[in-house]
């Protein structure tokens, strides 16, 4: 829920301007639109501001932040959930401690207060970003959830550090610079991202299970980073083929899943369910309605192609659980239609529509009146569900198998993946000498995007390929990876984590997950990524996550009871919405747009691309005789180029702080 920003001056006699914090968070009203709030503290050169979505305590006066102490020494913004906060605060309350609200995010200032911020962490259970400023230390902190569910950037100027929940809050401050740096740009034609890095120069992510401490002395800012938590898989796996030991795991999981399921369903509002026709979002389901008292709301994503559509299977999950099913059907021209404006939301390119059919069915949540809904993202990254992660399984995980065999299972792997190869598989095995060097294997799930550096390098504008000279994305990518997280660790385990840092953080939970329903004001909660659950998970062995050909063992087992068989037997699909080549009219939408963005007076505004090279590029994705796999790859392409000129026209073209002043005097959010 909500969104938050602030500003953090080197002088501190300078005090931020309440009306341009209120700015900062009117720019990002959708993900509270509820009210809002600020606060600058006397003398400190501190300032927070707050956009609510009120969720739990409804009381908008009551649970209004930022939170400050009071003594008037430490101060809070946060977004986000804190679940299991009612412990948590009977165990405060009996301590003395006295609450303003009845909201779960009040708890974190209490435990700073009470226990420091390095145990306070220890005690947050869910997903959440948030910033606290301790007067007596004269520190700013910025804090960021495990997994990285919620988002948070920042970015140093001239009088100081300016942070926010989205990027186009810190634009919304005149000192932050609005433009692309080479290595940004280069990543979004690429789909996947340096961990803590975005396209824009100057402007930095906080990453997943990590602090940002900011500390000032004498005018002077000391920037530091620390991790506080990790996905930590053992060093060592035994083989264990003990049925009562598999078994042992399958009770597990299950009960640490439905634990995370129940916390989910806590809200002062209505809580809904993401349905579509995989094992993750149908045991989440399945779990909310077991305990429900009423029916729950289930909200899926249809397509009009056979190839890429689940509803069938959803029908019957929603049936088989008695939820209320909402199906919202999408034509691929409406995906395009509203291109534009997702990714105004997302803040970076997307390589699939889907991101925009989330964003669509995210109005329709809020439209249906919800403004929670659990989610079953999580699923694949813990037990092992992608294809890729199969891959890598067969290839560096079953050395004890004969090669025949090994051979026949990545056969049948690339075959039943036909539809996504160029995208969640390589078209060809690809290899970064300094992945493998860190990782001992080039991930399979970075290899498509990775192999994508040739066909994207000629189309940057010559300036910036000059600045690119030498650079290497795997080596970037694999810089960022904590070598003690990898090392003595089952591949399996390797390519698990190696995805977590990379396209869960940067893809499904970012163009796929927070940015774009929360651009309709919806949160979701992603109970998979509970990190009880997340622990537990890392220490089934690799051989139960993957059973010979079959991905999410433990978790189907897990599950059995509450699935249909014919979710039960299916083996895992990636959802992704059809590429524009399947469809004639879809194809038509993206020309149409290519038209408007990507003509050579467009090009040569922006200055980012090579107009000649992007031609050439749309004449070979609209050739005939460009094969089924290669087109899959130039599909996403034709998004990245298209989303780098879209980002431009939103962001560096567009004065951004006079659109924030101007919105903020629409809302009528005055200082």
């Amino acid at each position: 829920m909500c969104g938050i920003a602030g500003i953090f001056k080197r002088d501190v006699q300078q005090q931020p301007q309440p009306q341009q914090l209120v700015n900062m968070v009117a720019m990002m009203s959708h993900r509270g639109p509820d009210g809002f709030g600020y606060q600058v503290l006397p003398e400190c050169g501190v300032g927070f501001s707050h956009a609510r979505l009120s969720i739990i305590d409804l009381n908008e006066q009551r649970a209004r932040q930022p939170f400050v102490s009071e003594n008037q020494q430490v101060m809070l913004a946060v977004n986000g959930e804190f679940y299991d906060f009612q412990r948590i605060r009977a165990d405060l309350t009996a301590q003395g401690v006295q609450f303003r609200s009845k909201a779960d995010t009040e708890i974190a200032l209490h435990l700073y207060q009470r226990d420091g911020l390095e145990q306070t962490l220890t005690q947050l259970r869910g997903e959440f970003a948030f910033a606290l400023y301790d007067r007596a230390l004269d520190t700013l902190y910025l804090v960021r959830d495990r997994f990285g569910v919620k988002p948070l950037y920042y970015a140093e100027t001239e009088s100081g550090v300016v942070f926010g929940s989205e990027l186009k809050a810190l634009f919304a401050h005149p000192e932050v610079p609005r433009e692309f740096s080479s290595e940004g740009l280069f990543h979004q034609l690429i789909q996947v991202m340096v961990p803590g890095t975005t396209a824009f120069a100057g402007v930095q992510q906080v990453p997943p299970g990590h602090m940002v401490k900011i500390q000032r002395a004498q005018g002077q800012l000391t920037i530091s980073q620390s991790k506080y938590w990790d996905m930590t898989f053992p060093t060592s796996h035994v083989q264990d083929t003990d049925a009562a030991m598999e078994q042992e795991y399958v009770d597990g999981v299950r009960e640490k899943l439905l634990e995370a399921v129940e916390l989910r369903l806590n809200a002062d509002v209505p809580v809904g369910c993401y349905l579509s026709g995989g094992i993750d979002s149908c045991a989440i389901l399945g779990l909310a309605a077991a305990v429900s008292q009423n029916p729950i709301k289930a909200f899926t994503i249809g397509f009009n192609s056979a190839d890429y559509d689940e509803t069938a299977i959803a029908k019957e999950m929603a049936a088989v659980t008695g939820a209320d099913h909402h199906v919202m059907s999408l034509s691929g021209e409406e995906l395009y239609d509203h291109f534009v404006d997702t990714l105004w939301h997302t803040e970076r390119t997307i390589y699939n529509t889907l991101g925009v059919a989330k964003y669509l069915m995210s109005q329709q949540v809020q439209q249906a009146g919800y403004k929670v809904v659990l989610t079953g993202e999580g699923s694949d990254e813990l037990f092992g569900g992608y294809p890729s992660f199969r891959l890598d399984m067969f290839k560096h995980g079953l050395a004890h198998l004969p090669a025949a065999e090994r051979e026949a299972w990545q056969q049948h792997l690339a075959e039943s993946n036909q539809l996504v190869k160029g995208a969640m598989l390589a078209r060809e095995e690809w290899e970064s000498a300094a992945l493998t060097a860190k990782v001992g294997f080039t991930p399979s799930c970075l290899q498509p995007w990775l192999s994508c550096s040739e066909l994207a390098m000629p189309l940057l504008a010559p300036a910036h390929r000059d600045q690119l000279q030498g650079y290497d994305a795997g080596q970037a990518i694999a810089d960022t990876l904590d070598a003690s997280m990898l090392a003595d660790r089952h591949p399996l385990d390797k390519a698990q984590y190696v995805w977590i840092k990379t396209m869960l953080e940067g893809q499904i939970l970012t163009w796929g997950g927070d940015r774009v329903d929360m651009a309709h004001s919806m949160e979701a909660r992603p109970a998979f990524l509970d990190h009880h659950l997340a622990e537990y998970a890392a220490t089934i062995p690799p051989h139960l996550r993957i059973k010979g050909k079959r991905e999410k063992h433990v978790l189907r087992e897990a599950m059995r009871g509450l699935l249909p068989d014919t979710l039960y037997y299916r083996e895992k699909f990636a959802f992704m919405a059809p590429p524009a080549h399947t469809d004639p009219h879809k194809w038509q939408a993206v020309q149409q747009l290519a038209r408007h963005y990507l003509s050579a007076e467009a090009i040569a505004e922006a200055g980012i691309l090579d107009a000649a090279e992007v031609q050439r590029m749309l004449e070979r994705y609209g050739d005939e005789r460009t094969s089924a796999e290669e087109k899959v790859q130039l599909d996403a392409m034709v998004n990245h180029v298209l989303g780098v000129q879209i980002l431009h026209q939103h962001f560096v073209a567009t004065d951004v702080p006079k659109v924030a002043q101007q919105r903020a005097e629409e809302l009528g959010w005055c200082a």
